[in-house]
Formats: C-alpha cells, structure tokens, sequence
C-alpha cells in the first residue's frame, strides 16, 4: 500500500518515537564544546604532527564531536558540509567527495586514506565511498585537505586528500552497539515509502599494557534512490523532418533509459526521407529492483613492542549491493573489497604496507544488459529491416500520418519483446548479467589486486634533540612503492602483451620525496620545502615541489601561501582498458594498449556533424552521393595521441585566526591551479578503408566504421581557481552558529576541445549552521541549511545543466549519562523536495531517521 504524507515531519516523529536500541564507549576523557581549540594537532598536511594553526596548506579537521552533533545520520555524510568539499550521490549506500573542481562519480583526482591507508577500489582507481571505510563508532576524526597534496603524497591527489583516522583502543576501550531505522521515498511517484536498517558493533580491549584489539561491523539494508530522468538526450536527431524530442522522437533516448545510445541508432531512408531511428531500449528501474545491502567489516591488533614503538595489523572486509555509476550505470552485486595492512612506528620512523584485492563478484553494466536484452529476442539487422517495411506499409495507406507510421512500425518491430516483471524478462537479465562479453553480456568480471609498501623517517628526530635545536631544522624523507596486479578476464582487461592476453600483469610505480622545514624569528615565520619524485613503468620521472610559508604574528593568528605541483598517472583502467560496449570500443591510453588507433581516426563529434548535415541535405532533395561530397570538409582528423601524466601546478594563500577569547574562528583561503595534459575520453571512429577517396562514404554508414572511445589528453591548458570563507562563533559554552560559502571557478582554456567542461562543479556553495550541546539534562539539537547553485554537468552519459537545490537537515539528540545511551532524531531533506546532484544519477528525497547508540 502506498503511504501518503503531506508532512514527512509527522511520519519522522512517528519512526522516532517507535525506535529504540543500544549503543556506545568507555573513553579516558570526554568531549565537550568548550573554547574552541587552538593548539588541535594535525598530522596530514606536513605528513608529521603539527599545529593545525602552523599547518602549510589549507586543512580541514573535524572531529568526533562535530559528527555527534550533526544532523546528518552519518559521519561521512556529514562531510558535505565541510567547507570547500562537494559531495555526489550515486546511491544511498555511498557517496562520493571531493574539492576543487573536476569532480565526477569516479574521482580518480582525490584519494581517500584511512589512517594513512589508499582504500581505494583498484580497478577504479578512486573509493566507492565508504565502502571499506570506518563506521561512525570508531571514527575520532577527518582530515581534509583541499587541494593538490601530491608532493607529499604522490597517489592520485592532484584536487585533494582526506584521511579517515580511527580510535585507538588504547584509548577508547568497551563495547558499542548502535543501530539507525529510517525511511525514505516518501510522496515519490516512483517507489512506496521503504524502511532503512543499519547494525553496527565496535569491540575494542586493551589485553596489557602492550596489546589491544578492536573490531567493528555493519550491516545496513535499505532501498536505493531512483534514476528515472526521462529527458531526450536526442531531441534534435529528426528536427529537420519536423518532429521534435520526446518520446515521439524515433531516436528518443532518455538520461535513465539504455539500448537506445548513439551505438544503437540508425539513420534510415523511409519513403525517401531519411529518419534517425533508435531501438526501443529499457529504463533503469526496469532493470534493477534498487535494494541496497552492504556489509563491512574490520579487526585490528595493536602490540606495542616499546612503549613508543607500535605494531598494528588491520584487516577490512566490504561485499557491496549497490548502484554505482561510472560513464555507465552499474548493479554492484556480491562486489568484494578487502585489504590487510600492517604498519610499524614510532617518534622516528613508520613502515607501512597493504594488500588490496577486488572483486567485482555478480556485478553487471545495466546499458549493455538493455541493449543485449533489445538484441536478444531480435538482431539489430532484423528489427530495422522489419521496422522499415512496417513504415512503408503503414504509408501506403493514404490516412496514415507520418507519426502514426513510425509509432506502427516501432510496434510492429517490437513485436515478441521482452517485457519488463515478467519471468522471461528477469531470466534473460540474469543470464545476460553472468556473460563476460557487452557485445553479448553485461557482466563485470574484474579481478586484480593493488599493492604499496611505504617507509618514512624523521631525520631531526633520529639526529637526536641536540640537532634540531641547534638547527632549527625539520627533516622528513620517505620513499614508496605501489603496484597494480590485474587478472585478465578478456572483457574489461587483456594482457597487451602478444600472445598472452590472459596471463596476468602489473603496473607499477615507485616514487620518494624528501621535506625540510625550519622556524624563524622565534616562531614568526614558519618555512617548508618538499620535493618528490615519481617513476611509472610507462613514463619518465616526474617531480613535484612544494614550497611553503607560514607567517604566524600571535598564537591566535596565522597566514599561510604555498606553491606546489602534483602529477597524476592513469589508472589502470585509463591505462589499459579494453571493452567491447554496444559496438563501441573503450581502449586505454597507453602505445601498448592502442597503437595505431590515433592516427587513423576521426574525431566522432565531427562525424556526427557531418552525418545530421548530409541527411538534411538528402531531405532536402540534394542526392546522397552529392551530399557527402558537399559536405566532407565538415570531417575533422583527430589530433589527439597517447596518453601522458596529468599534471597540475597550484597556488594557495589562506588566513586562520580567532577573535573574542578564542570563541570566534575565522578560515579563510584562496587558490589559482594550471592543469596540463588533463587526462578524459575523446569519442573517435576509424573508417574501415584505407581509400581516401572512400573514407567519407564510408563516415557516412556506421557499419563501415569502427567506434572507439579513447583516454587522452587535454591539449588546452585548463585554468581554474576559488576561495572559500568559514566562521564558527560558540557562545554561552553550549551554542555555535557557524557558516562557510565556497567559489569555485573554471577560468579559460586555449583550445574549447571539450575536455574542461567536465569541471562539474557549482560556482557556490554555502553552509549555516545552528547547534547546541547538554542545554538541559543531556538534550542537544543542530538545523543546518546548505544550497548551491546550478552548474553544468558533462559525462558520457549525459551533459547539461544541474539545478540548483537547497537542503534542510536537522536533529535532536539526547544523552542519558547514567544508562550510557544517546538516541538521536534527525533528518536530511527535512522538506522533501526531491534534486539531483548530477545528471544521470538518482533523483534525492527526505532521509528520516533514528540512532541509538549504547556502552557496555
């Protein structure tokens, strides 16, 4: 039965006060609001502890508390209102940050470390959120840094770098239990009102004095958000005959509708008219049943072999259930991450090393299912070859109209189709779904590993006392190693190397960098030099500086500038890709991969250009030979090549203060940063002729021509630059008010080839805030309000504006001290006014939602 709720604040009190559980933690101090904190230590920035307030670079920290008194139901989400950081929402079950510009659902620009660790997915070469990340239970802080940390770092940090670091069991000791019950698509016209759950358990035991151990699990079961844009992406394809987009367009191809894609249309002659027909195709929620179910899990031992020196080893473990998005719209099912880490430190040195291992389990790419499922009951040769005599009967008929005629033939070629919710539908999805081919298939069948291993020493430290006394001096050096091992399936990897297209492969690289900094003027000035260099198994070696300075006149006060430079590889799937996907072939950059490809081709969008001409011509009575002899010069010879690093060059000026005994904070930054050889997809087609008189003939028909999309490189040079302001005032000890605003800007390219319009990111973006901490008898609060503007958002899958939204989360949170129990009532979208994010993904309603957390 479908819930009806004019007012969601209604049925979320109802679910409040309905839900109750256990949870939470023995801890050897307590946190409380108090003046706000000047001396917070760091560790991110400088790769060493440091005064937040001496910090080189713009850095955000935020801590435990912050995320108690969020109104968001989780620490991750409560990111999206850090200032500077933009958030994307593929699925409920996880989202995707990011700073600076460039962002997209697969943001191989920014990393995410987890207590120093790369949690990425390797094959992707960025998170899936927080897929294998900490829960809320053991998270005691983040750390954000927002902007380019590739000197310190290397990885793919070029836009930024947050590092989720977790409670020590020294420290926080006991067992907690917390469970969250909420629900959500409430008033959608595409689902009823569904039930969200999540359980999560933290034990963490201090054995002796020199072993600890810790454990954490969460299970959460919900229903996914709704992709359902029924936009034509195609609405001018027949213009020229008159008939506008939508769903009487024959080339009608919605945002959340697949097997009707470039790939799968056809320019057809019908009664001496030539039409753009797409096959029917199928809409997403067709194709998926939306449930989400997630599991992660992590165990920890921690041997302390001196009182300063500590052993730890952490294995993670995350199955994922899932929607994700990348140029295509994905069903993650029985998709499996797990990493092993170990790690040994101390004051001087820190040794580190993971192994991460993937696998993408029963996953499928939900386009080429839709196009296969199309394929399956009919080839496309037939259906189009039925769909154009069906046309022409239809016209025969002198009171047949030309609409009529096209919807009868697309009736009549349909004819036999495969119907959604049916058991013949499911069993051919399933089928398709375990087919290693997206010619055929749709399955995504990745295995592969990713393995680093890191050291770092503190030269001042291991000088002794005397050195860095005498000296001033700060001494870092650090050297790593990093390495993908992929598993060849034949479908979304092959091993370039002749003749051994299954064996498996790695690519690697090995990078080093070393810092100095040194205090000046009894601490006035602050300055900081690094360098770092790289090796990739394809590339030369790259390095990256950063110089930096902090001019810190009181302790309340300081102001920092820093140049820097970072370089990114590509991925392993930028690198070496090989897929088949509806007759389009998406190839990695490298020689290896694609020799040959580049020379020969011709940019797509040129093609496409030169195709809608030539057909207008012929509608307009010139002969088609005629036709593409007018209109060849319209075809433009790609000049794109080979893939190298990406690289960026970045400068960075910022203010951080505190006024009125410490309970007014000010954070304030400027950034400029030049992208060169920025790394995207180019769309080009290879003529299947080597007659230059016969190339364009042959661009005029899909069938003689092979279709790829290429990873390559920008050839403009891309400018962008931003600022970001943030205030927090904490009054009467128990309240702060606090705001930030962000401005984030694409500046100019030489070239507009395309590639910097995939900045996808809102020129504003703004925070306020309003909480409260124990007013009375454990009883907290915190409303908070966030709203940026409209910004253009361009993919593969879809380009176009996103509209602006505003969002209005709130809770209320009370602490019963003596039952060691706090329940928190909180919701996002408290209005329930359904956005998107981005294009493509799924449309955002109200989240209602409980938590109950209990100590043992």
């Amino acid at each position: 039965m479908k819930i009806i709720l004019q007012t969601p604040v209604l049925f979320f009190c109802f679910v409040s006060g309905a839900t109750s559980m256990l949870g939470a933690q023995n801890k050897i101090t307590k946190d409380t609001v108090g003046v706000q904190a000047i001396d917070e230590i760091v560790i991110s920035a400088s790769r060493t502890s440091e005064s937040i307030m001496k910090s080189p670079v713009s850095i955000e920290s935020v801590n435990s508390l912050h995320f108690k008194n969020s109104a968001s139901p989780s620490f991750f989400d409560a990111l999206e209102n850090v200032k500077g950081v933009q958030m994307l929402v593929p699925s409920l079950g996880f989202k995707i940050i990011n700073t600076r510009g460039f962002a997209n659902t697969t943001n191989v620009r920014f990393t995410q470390l987890v207590d120093g660790f790369d949690n990425q997915a390797p094959h992707i070469g960025a998170p899936i959120g927080n897929a294998m990340g900490p829960g809320d239970l053991d998270i005691e802080r983040v750390e954000i840094i927002p902007g380019t940390a590739s000197a310190l770092y290397g990885l793919n940090s070029v836009n930024g770098l947050a590092n989720f670091i977790t409670k020590d069991p020294f420290v926080y000791r006991g067992i907690t239990v917390q469970q969250k019950a909420g629900v959500n698509h409430l008033n959608s016209n595409a689902s009823d009102v569904t039930l969200f759950t999540e359980n999560s358990i933290r034990i963490a035991e201090k054995l002796s004095d020199r072993f600890a151990v810790k454990l954490n699990g969460t299970f959460t079961k919900g229903s996914d958000w709704i992709a359902d844009d029924r936009t034509d992406l195609n609405p001018s394809a027949n213009a020229n005959l008159g008939i506008a987009g939508g769903v009487d367009n024959p080339a009608y191809d919605p945002v959340n509708g697949y097997g009707n894609e470039s790939s799968n249309r056809r320019t057809l002659t019908l009664a001496g008219r030539r039409y753009v027909v797409a096959r029917t195709g199928y809409s997403e929620k067709d194709l998926t049943d939306y449930n989400i179910q997630n599991i992660k899990a992590d165990i920890s031992l921690h041997y302390k072999i001196r009182p300063k020196t500590l052993l730890t080893y952490t294995y993670r473990f995350a199955d994922l259930d899932n929607v994700y998005q990348r140029a295509n719209r994905f069903v993650l099912k029985d998709y499996i991450v797990q990493q092993h880490s170990v790690e040994l430190k101390n004051d001087i040195f820190q040794i580190k090393a993971f192994l991460t291992t993937e696998n993408t389990g029963k996953s499928f790419n939900l386009r080429s299912a839709a196009e296969n499922l199309d394929r399956s009951f009919k080839s496309d040769n037939v259906w189009y070859n039925d769909y154009a005599a069906a046309f022409n009967s239809a016209t025969a008929n002198p009171g047949t109209g030309i609409a009529q005629a096209l919807n009868q033939a697309r009736a009549v070629a349909d004819d036999g189709r495969l119907q959604p919710g049916t058991a013949l539908f499911k069993s051919a999805v399933d089928r398709l779904a375990d087919i290693n081919n997206w010619d055929e298939g749709a399955a995504l069948r990745v295995r592969d590993q990713l393995l680093h291993a890191e050291g770092q020493l503190d030269v001042s430290n291991l000088l002794g006392p005397d050195f860095k006394k005498n000296t001033g001096l700060d001494l870092l050096i650090g050297a790593d190693y990093q390495s993908y091992i992929i598993d060849p399936d034949g479908n979304y990897f092959i091993n370039p190397a002749q003749g051994r297209s299954f064996d498996t492969f790695s690519y690697g690289k090995t990078g080093s960098f070393v810092q100095a900094g040194k205090n000046m003027f009894q601490g006035l000035l602050k300055l900081s030099a690094t360098l770092r260099a790289d090796k990739n198994d394809y590339f030369d070696v790259t390095f990256n500086p950063r110089i930096a300075a902090v001019v810190a006149p009181s302790k309340e006060q300081s102001i920092r500038m820093s140049f820097q430079s970072g370089s990114r590889f590509p991925s392993i799937f930028e690198a070496f890709s090989n897929v088949n996907s509806g007759g389009v072939k998406r190839v990695g950059g490298l020689r290896i991969m694609s020799n040959g490809v580049f020379e020969n081709a011709y940019l797509r969008s040129s093609i496409d250009g030169f195709q809608a001409a030539v057909t207008s011509d012929f509608n307009s009575g010139t002969a088609l030979s005629e036709a593409i002899e007018q209109r060849k010069y319209l075809l433009v010879k790609n000049t794109y090549t080979y893939l190298n690093p990406e690289h960026i060059n970045s400068f960075e000026a910022g203010y951080k203060g505190f006024f009125l005994q410490r309970n007014l904070k000010v954070d304030a930054d400027f950034y400029f940063n030049k992208y060169d050889n920025f790394i995207a997809q180019v769309e080009m087609n290879v003529p299947n002729t080597t007659d230059p008189s016969l190339i364009p003939t042959y661009l005029n028909d899909r069938s003689k021509q092979s279709r790829y999309r290429m990873y390559t490189n920008s050839q403009s040079r891309v400018y962008n630059f931003g600022a970001s302001l943030g205030l927090s005032y904490l009054f009467w000890n128990h309240y702060t008010f606090s705001g930030n605003v962000s401005y984030a800007r694409l500046s100019r390219t030489e070239n507009n080839d395309g590639f910097e319009d995939g900045f996808n990111t809102p020129e504003w973006t703004g925070n306020v805030s309003f909480s409260g901490e124990n007013l009375f008898q454990g009883i907290g609060f915190s409303v908070s309000y966030r709203q940026q503007s409209s910004f253009y958002w361009r993919s593969f899958l879809v380009n176009g504006n996103v509209k602006p939204y505003g969002t209005l989360d709130a809770q209320i949170s009370y602490d019963l001290s003596q039952a060691k129990m706090s329940v928190k009532i909180g919701a996002t979208n408290l209005t329930n006014t359904y956005y998107n994010s981005f294009l493509g993904g799924p449309s955002i309603g109200g989240f209602y939602y409980t938590a109950v957390t209990y100590k043992l």
